[in-house]
């Protein structure tokens, strides 16, 4: 059974209602902070599209289901407070946490998806 950082009755209520989302082990049980958040298309009905990462995840890492969960936003809310000022950006959105503690917008732009 994982151990996570945070046991989920110290879990406060702080980005509820914005659906799933996607975090490994590396910040849930490991401790590692978030360094980079993506926001992608919802694959389902619950999912929010976002994924959050430390960013010393390799390919090999996601690959296993076992470091990897589907939660709620709220989670990684609660493990990293300072994503909730994005959680309301579209998909195709990105954010890398820079040194000084401020997300840097890395999004690709998708004015070419308009294009006729």
């Amino acid at each position: 059974m994982k151990k996570f950082r945070i046991p989920p009755e110290n879990i406060r209520p702080i980005a509820n209602g914005y659906g799933m989302c996607l975090i490994p082990d590396t910040i849930l049980v490991t401790g590692l902070p978030v360094r980079l958040m993506y926001r992608v298309m919802p694959q389902y009905r619950q999912d929010s599209g976002w994924r959050f990462f430390a960013g010393t995840e390799t390919a090999e890492y996601l690959s296993n289901r076992r470091l990897n969960g589907i939660y709620d936003v709220n989670i990684i809310a609660n493990y990293c407070p300072e994503v909730i000022e994005n959680l309301n950006a579209p998909p195709y959105s990105a954010y890398e946490m820079a040194d000084d503690g401020r997300w840097v917008d890395v999004s690709v732009s998708t004015d070419w998806l308009e294009l006729s």
